[in-house]
């Protein structure tokens, strides 16, 4: 068991049958009445980030996350197929599993395959990911970096906003927690 004393960045907590990542805290301490602790959690599993007050002192159990590095092989209907580089055994995880997560899987990305109490919970994925552009407007003469910006199809299916000279074909690095266009890599 663990307090709110004990809350740093990065810490698993485990609150209502899920485990929570601690993104950021702030100890409050006002005029009047008790201290508490505003923190911003990530429920690991999915992705969802939301804020959760609680009382200076309250105890909770820690989570301990076991991290296995493995490579994502191919989606397969609702499914994420996962093998680990060491025995070649193979894991399936559920979109619900993935949460945001699947949006970035890309053939032979390398992930950490997160297990709780031997219990299969999510990804642990790189902050940036490297993909092609397939669908976007068309590039003009004269855009350039400051201007504004146009929705990009990447191969994975997901949708991020790029700068106005980026091109299908492109290959382009996001940053998976945020999703955000990060720089051109090649073009």
């Amino acid at each position: 068991m663990i307090s709110t004393a004990d809350f740093r960045k990065g810490l698993t907590i485990a609150l209502d049958d899920e485990v929570f990542s601690i993104i950021d805290f702030q100890h409050v301490k006002p005029g009047k009445g008790g201290a508490f602790v505003r923190t911003k959690l990530r429920n690991v599993r999915t992705g969802n980030v939301f804020d959760r007050t609680f009382r200076a002192g309250e105890r909770m159990e820690r989570a301990i996350l076991e991290r296995k590095q493995m490579q994502f092989l191919y989606p397969q209907d609702d499914e994420f197929v996962f093998m680990d580089m060491e025995t070649y055994d193979q894991v399936t995880l559920s979109a619900r599993d993935l949460g945001e997560s699947a949006k970035w899987l890309k053939d032979a990305l390398e992930v950490n395959i997160l297990t709780h109490e031997g219990r299969l919970i999510g990804v642990e994925l790189p902050d940036s990911v490297d993909l092609v552009v397939t669908a976007t407007g068309p590039a003009f003469r004269g855009d350039t970096v400051s201007g504004g910006t146009k929705p990009a199809t990447m191969e994975t299916g997901a949708v991020v906003q790029v700068p106005l000279f980026i091109a299908e074909g492109d290959v382009i690095r996001v940053d998976t927690r945020s999703g955000l266009y990060l720089e051109r890599v090649s073009g």
